[in-house]
């Protein structure tokens, strides 16, 4: 069986609420929807970080962003009580990214739009991508109209719309690629982030639906606590409590088109069956900032914090014929266990050396039919509920099963959240704070919003999750925030 090819589609900032499929009522994402229902969908997806950069790190590396030091998104820096944590700038280049395996192993390997993982010599192109549109330092686009000042795309004609454009470069490359070579295209959009800008007839049509619900007279902004951080003390988080923003719901559809021409060029070229198409979120939507242009509810929070609302993401994956349509999986899963299992699904040897953090989900997706390409070796079991440098008997102490998903985010971001860690066991999850060492503990099952705080009433679980949490900061080398001797709560 040939390898198959390879679709990742990645939005930014785009949270677990934002496509109808995953029970928006507001947003119209009409292709996703057809994606889910042809292929599988994950409840319990998760970006490594809630914040850009260390999710994208993770994605391309099998490693969590704590192991591979790029642990804030690249440029930020800011303090409160606690110092800056100190953090990797670019990805490394002796990390031996999933385009440079999957290069290896006979793939065309195209990127196309958002890079933010440092600037020269560290973009794409030498990363193991043959070709790179539109990937650069930049997190974020001065505007998606043309002019676009980015040195890795050429601006287009006036009015041109950067997420159309990205489209038509990822569709170009399919229409013309090499048919003896299967192909792994990255299409990382630069939306939803700021700047929040669409079409103006969407935004039209989104100010209509807003007052035929009754929405466009209520005020969906509930005004918060002082930012913890330095740089915005003197602001206020601004709670968005349900999805209203004519603009953002505009920009989403745009995205959603630009996923159903992506699909219809599959189908133009008569290899849908013959391609994976992965789409997910690099962290959760910004709900309490930054003009909050979106809600996550029933999650807590959203982008820059520890709880469910800045990591739990959107994610479908289809492949006809291999994955079961219509299908949806509760098992958790993170970053890091992309690696793994596209080299599963394409047949090739596994690299445990570098997805040291990665566990394959090929089998979820397909049962047990992986393709036998010939050149697959047997894959790896899954990773251990924690790293290897615990003892095996403490492993089985603390969690004889399911396996433990980990976090660090040790800054303070721009949405709101302090700096902390997280443990995700079974239905339980542990967050820790780093001003003040304070804990939380939810059921995940019986509370998906985290408001009732059980680390008093279940306090066993608590102090195993943290032990459990602290080990796996030691084995990662993890970096924790000093205090800041100048800080004054007076300001």
């Amino acid at each position: 069986m040939p390898q198959p090819n390879i679709v990742f589609i990645l939005i930014d900032d785009m949270g677990w609420m934002d496509l109808a499929c995953q029970g928006s009522s507001f947003y119209e994402t009409p292709h996703l929807d057809r994606l889910a229902a042809e292929g599988m969908r994950f409840s319990d997806a998760y970006a490594a970080c809630p914040v850009c950069s260390p999710t994208r790190a993770s994605l391309l590396t099998g490693r969590y962003p704590a192991r591979v030091g790029v642990t804030n998104f690249i440029g930020g820096n800011a303090r409160g009580r606690l110092l800056d944590a100190p953090y990797t700038r670019q990805l490394p280049l002796e990390q031996r990214s999933l385009a440079a395996a999957l290069r290896e192993g006979g793939y065309a390997t195209w990127h196309v739009g958002k890079w933010h993982l440092g600037g020269q010599p560290y973009w794409p192109e030498n990363h193991g991508f043959d070709v790179n549109v539109g990937g650069w330092d930049a997190g974020a686009p001065k505007s998606y109209w043309s002019p676009y000042a980015n040195p890795r795309l050429p601006d287009g004609p006036p009015g041109e719309y950067l997420t159309d454009r990205l489209t038509d470069e990822a569709v170009a490359l399919i229409r013309r690629r090499d048919t003896s070579r299967p192909f792994f295209l990255n299409l990382w959009h630069y939306a939803v982030h700021i700047p929040i800008q669409s079409k103006p007839e969407l935004i039209r049509k989104y100010e209509a639906k807003a007052a035929a619900c009754g929405l466009a007279g209520r005020d969906p902004f509930i005004l918060g606590e002082p930012f913890p951080c330095e740089h915005k003390r003197t602001k206020r988080v601004v709670r968005r409590m349900f999805q209203s923003d004519p603009a953002y719901a505009a920009m989403v559809e745009d995205l959603d088109t630009s996923v159903g021409r992506v699909l219809a060029s599959l189908d133009e070229q008569g290899i849908a069956d013959e391609t994976v198409v992965i789409f997910t979120s690099d962290n959760g939507g910004v709900a309490t900032a930054e003009g909050s242009p979106t809600c996550n509810a029933p999650l807590c929070e959203g982008k820059g914090w520890m709880y469910e609302g800045g990591t739990r993401e959107p994610l479908i994956v289809r492949w006809p014929g291999r994955v079961p349509p219509a299908s949806v999986c509760a098992a958790p899963l993170s970053s890091p266990d992309f690696y793994p299992t596209l080299l599963e699904l394409a047949g090739l040897p596994l690299r445990p050396e570098q997805h040291c953090d990665g566990a394959s989900f090929a089998t979820t997706l397909t049962g047990n039919r992986v393709p036998d390409t010939g050149n697959r070796q047997e894959a790896t079991p899954r990773s251990s509920s924690l790293p290897p440098s615990v003892p095996p008997r403490d492993r089985d102490r603390l969690f004889p099963s399911p396996r433990a998903l980990f976090w660090h985010y040790p800054h303070y971001g721009n949405q709101g959240g302090t700096p902390g860690c997280s443990v995700r066991w079974g239905d339980w999850k542990l967050i820790e704070f780093f001003e003040d060492r304070r804990v939380e503990l939810y059921n995940l099952r019986q509370d998906i919003s985290e408001e009732h705080d059980l680390s008093g009433d279940e306090k066993e679980t608590a102090d195993r999750l943290r032990d459990a949490l602290h080990r796996w900061l030691d084995d990662v080398g993890a970096k924790i925030p000093a205090p800041n001797p100048d800080w004054s709560p007076a300001g």
